[in-house]
Parts: structure tokens; sequence; C-alpha cells
């Protein structure tokens, strides 16, 4: 006896990914069609976005000010450095006149006040041009920061604005086109799908009640929707390490063994993954078995509890309880069809 476990799914192109668009706009080229081979870094389309041109030649423009400002010929450090040298020309001019009325103050020539209103004119301008070196690195250092601050929009809108331009991200064949030029793409939108078409595997799904069956390396059976009449021998490849939200199941990755004759991605199919083999299997009709594993043997008045282990809608397996030369019978088991499906 062979228990198989079904799963739906499609053909696979290995290493298949999604071109996508980075950005929104219209797609103003588009330089590939279906079976175009392509490379890593190949330019596949160009997505026309107006407001990331302009941002990306504003940010440029206030990048160039800023660092022009950052120069010393620069109007606003240009006037600090003025101010720093009228102050210097006064604050020098004062500690000459300072020692002037010093030297009359030590011969008695002076008075006292006309001396402190010397000191006082020094210090005074000593402060101003101490006040105008400290402008003049602050204005510095505002200047080079707006430099960081513009070259860092730069940077950002050159990379958006990069954007727009399309790139294949690794080799392979355009399997399926789904924009073409003058559509209007929205950022992650596909473009087209990208894929090897000489690694075709099949992607099933397997729900939750069946996978802990599952194992890598078993064999399968699958047969696509356009080829009914033929059956292409396979094995457990891989298995997903994650659930499928949106397809509410877990994904298993099927590897042919035999030649593929038919290699169009996106092919629906159906498999059977063997998931288990009993030799010398004790099988019973189904309806020779009641809902509570009680079976009718001839000649015996009071039913049999069976142990089974595989039930389908035809057939079950019986693990103990009879032997194959016992001889069953089902006049006296229940068959009242209201109850049917739950235990008796």
């Amino acid at each position: 006896m062979t228990e198989t476990v079904f799963a739906s799914g499609m053909l696979e192109a290995g290493q298949s990914y999604n071109l996508a668009a980075e950005s929104d706009g219209y797609l103003v080229a588009v330089n590939f069609e279906e079976g175009t081979v392509v490379h890593s870094g190949n330019a596949l389309a160009v997505i026309n976005n107006l407001e990331s041109k302009f941002n990306q030649q504003s940010a440029n423009s206030l990048y160039i000010i800023a660092k022009s400002n950052t120069h010393t010929g620069a109007p606003t450090l240009q006037q600090a450095q003025n101010t720093i040298e009228v102050n210097r020309s006064k604050m020098e001019l004062n500690l000459v006149n300072l020692k002037r009325y010093q030297k009359l103050w030590a011969g008695n020539s002076v008075a006292k006040v006309d001396l402190d209103d010397a000191e006082l004119q020094y210090k005074t301008s000593k402060v101003d041009y101490e006040s105008a070196m400290e402008n003049y690195r602050k204005l510095q250092q505002e200047a080079e920061q707006e430099v960081i601050n513009t070259r860092a929009t730069k940077e950002i809108n050159d990379l958006v604005s990069a954007r727009s331009l399309v790139n294949a991200i690794g080799e392979g064949k355009v399997l399926k086109v789904f924009k073409k030029k003058g559509d209007y793409v929205k950022r992650g939108d596909a473009i087209a799908l990208i894929g090897n078409p000489n690694t075709i595997y099949a992607k099933v799904n397997v729900d939750e009640a069946n996978i802990s069956k599952v194992k890598e390396g078993q064999a399968a059976y699958i047969q696509l929707n356009t080829r009914k009449n033929k059956i292409y021998e396979a094995r457990v490849k891989e298995i997903y390490p994650a659930f499928d939200e949106a397809s509410q199941s877990f994904i298993c990755k099927l590897e042919f063994t035999d030649t593929l004759d038919f290699t169009i991605a996106d092919t629906q199919l159906q498999s059977n993954i063997v998931v288990g083999v009993t030799k010398d299997a004790l099988l019973i009709p189904r309806n020779y078995i009641d809902y509570s594993g009680y079976v009718q043997v001839k000649g015996e008045k009071n039913r049999i509890k069976v142990e089974t282990k595989f039930v389908s809608s035809q057939w079950v397996q019986v693990l103990k309880g009879i032997s194959d030369n016992t001889i069953l019978i089902t006049e006296d088991l229940p068959k009242n069809k209201q109850t049917e499906g739950k235990p008796q």
C-alpha cells in the first residue's frame, strides 16, 4: 500500500525573480520582450519620473551653492573677514594709545581718568576683535554643515533618480512580460518575470494536515494540466521553512527526475508525494467498518474493534483485530445515513 499526499502547484523556472519598478512613473522605454536573454546589470526599462528629476536638479544646485559658501571669497565669509580686520586695526590702535597714556601717567603728565578711558577703549576693541573672530569660525562651521546636509540630500535624490533606470539583477531569460511601454507603474510593480528556463521545477502547496509527513528526498508523481495523459517522476528537493500566508499552505519544491518536455513557467499541475509504503498491508473495503472502528465477523454475535492506520474513502488499513483469513459481513453494521461521519 502506497500512501501519498496530494499537492497542486505550478512550474517555476530556477533562479526566477520579478523585475520590479523602484519608482513611480510612466515606462518610456522597454528594452526586452519574452524570450530575451538578459545579464546582470543590463538596463531593461526606463521610468519617467518628473518630480524625481526636478528634485535632483534642485538638490544639485543647492549643493553647488553651499559648497561655494565655504570658500574664503564667499560674500558672508568675506564680510566677516573684513569685520575682523577693522576690529583688529582698532584694537592695535587702542593698544598703542594705551601704552602712550601709561608712559604719560608714569610722568604725571595725564589724569588718571584719561588713562582709565584709554584702557577701557583697548579692552572694548579687543572684545570686539575676539567676537569677530568667533563669528567667522561660526559662519564657516555653518557653511560646512550646510555642505554636509545638501550633499546628503543630493545623494539621496541621485539614488532616487537612478531608480528610474530598471536593471536586471541576475542572469536569465524573460519568461513573461507584465508591463509595456507607456504603462504607468508604481514602486514594487512587477514589469517582467525573469528566470532560467533550463532548470524548471514544480512549486507545490501542501496543507497543514499533511506537511509533517513530507520529507526531502521522497518520490513524487506529477501531472501537468497541459499533459494530462502523462505522469512525470520527481522528488522532494526542498521544503520552504515558513508558512505561506497568501496560499495558507506550506510550499515544497519538487525536482524532476524525468526529462520534462514542456517547460513553460506557471503551467498548472497536480502532484502526489509518496510519504509511506507498506508491504503486505491488510486492507478492507471502507464500507466493512463503521465510524467507531468496529467490524462484523461472519458467525460472531458481537462486533469486533480493530486497530487501523490508513483510512481513505474506499479502503482501510487494519493493523490488529482480524487476519487475512477473517470473513467480514456488513449486515449488522449501522446504515443510518443521518449519523454518517459521526461516532456511532
